[in-house]
């Protein structure tokens, strides 16, 4: 735990932002934040410094990711196939399987030292669903967890027809986070036929608009996301 606890948390909106300059970014932050958690062990009590926390919100042009535990003939589109779709492709250093960026869709990065809010990865990741269900929650959209597989799903009691909304993948290191999820606002869903998502073939996808038959403003969906992460979270947003 850090000597000094810093629950402020820098909120940015970057709009509609390439991927690979927005993962260049994460890294950036990561990488700063994680060299000084290394510099605070071997500094004096009196010396420590804080580290600094970020969620950032994008939403990024097509792109079709590979997490380190997923395969690639979950990628369904050669290289032309991808060019036709007008879709580029990343192998990344999150956890999970193939997933799909796109316009419609809220993604964030919450690039946080868990050191100042606590050091349990699997609580991370169910407050960051949780976010979602209860976003969802004000929208008359019950949605919940399936056992065994992360982010947030419709149907996930009955299960006759599950569809996943929102999907997750992260990477943390000395408890510093980055990656996140990915919500389905008002997503093209055709985008997600390109591949096997999350590596699983047997449940769908779906999105708010879907669901509620009408386009959803995201400007609202994003400050409702943002309000449930800082609640649970205990945060201060800057």
């Amino acid at each position: 735990m850090n000597k000094v606890i810093n629950k402020k948390v820098k909120f940015l909106d970057l709009g509609q932002k390439d991927y690979k300059e927005t993962w260049d970014f994460q890294e950036e932050i990561f990488a700063k934040t994680v060299t000084l958690k290394i510099e605070n062990r071997k500094a004096g009590e009196e010396n420590q410094q804080l580290t600094e926390n970020y969620l950032l919100f994008v939403e990024h042009p097509h792109v079709y990711t590979l997490g380190k535990s997923g395969e690639l003939s979950h990628l369904l589109l050669d290289e032309v196939g991808l060019a036709e779709k007008g879709a580029t492709f990343y192998k990344i250093n999150r956890g999970g399987d193939i997933t799909y960026h796109g316009p419609g869709q809220l993604v964030g990065y919450p690039i946080l030292d868990l050191d100042n809010f606590f050091t349990d990865i699997h609580k991370y990741l169910r407050f960051l669903e949780e976010a979602i269900i209860m976003t969802l929650a004000e929208y008359g959209i019950e949605a919940g967890r399936i056992d065994g597989l992360t982010g947030v799903w419709l149907d996930h009691v009955a299960q006759k027809n599950p569809r996943k909304i929102c999907a997750l993948g992260v990477k943390s290191s000395r408890w510093v986070t980055m990656h996140g999820f990915a919500f389905n606002v008002n997503a093209d869903l055709t985008y997600f036929g390109n591949i096997v998502p999350c590596g699983i073939a047997d449940k769908a996808v779906t999105s708010m608009h879907l669901e509620l038959g009408r386009p959803v403003d995201e400007q609202e969906v994003k400050n409702k996301v943002k309000k449930h992460i800082a609640t649970l979270f205990e945060m201060e947003i800057e």
